[in-house]
């Protein structure tokens, strides 16, 4: 009986400790989500976002898409490639044949981005086509 007191206090350490030592990383990811949410909704107001019928209109689908994915997009520029890139390019209607340009365009403009927290209208404004 003792033994197994023993074990379940250990465990119990065990899984204090994990969640001490892991707090800072939920922490820091729940913040990072929070705040794109945020910088998604307070960049305009929502009923210029929406139809009537609570659909995201055609115009900010990208804003949306980038709000909502920018840090994995960020990584997707340093590389020059990935499937956010190629999401990104997809909303774009950046043609097939043209989208080793725009992953390199992004690749050059990752610095940009980096240097800066900026928004999601920031980053759809230095990628959109023709604004290179």
């Amino acid at each position: 009986m003792r033994d197994r007191s023993l074990i379940i206090g250990q465990l119990v350490l065990a899984g204090l400790l994990c969640m001490a030592f892991s707090a800072c990383t939920v922490t820091e990811t729940v913040n990072k989500i929070l705040g794109a949410t945020s910088d998604f909704t307070s960049s305009t107001t929502p009923s210029s976002w929406f139809t009537g019928d609570g659909v995201l209109k055609a115009d900010q689908k990208v804003i949306a898409f980038v709000a909502f994915n920018f840090e994995n997009l960020k990584q997707d520029m340093a590389k020059g490639r990935g499937e956010y890139l190629t999401s990104l390019s997809e909303l774009f209607d950046v043609p097939q044949n043209r989208r080793e340009a725009f992953f390199s365009y992004a690749q050059s403009r990752y610095l940009l981005v980096k240097s800066g927290r900026g928004a999601a209208e920031d980053l759809v404004a230095l990628l959109a086509p023709g604004q290179g």
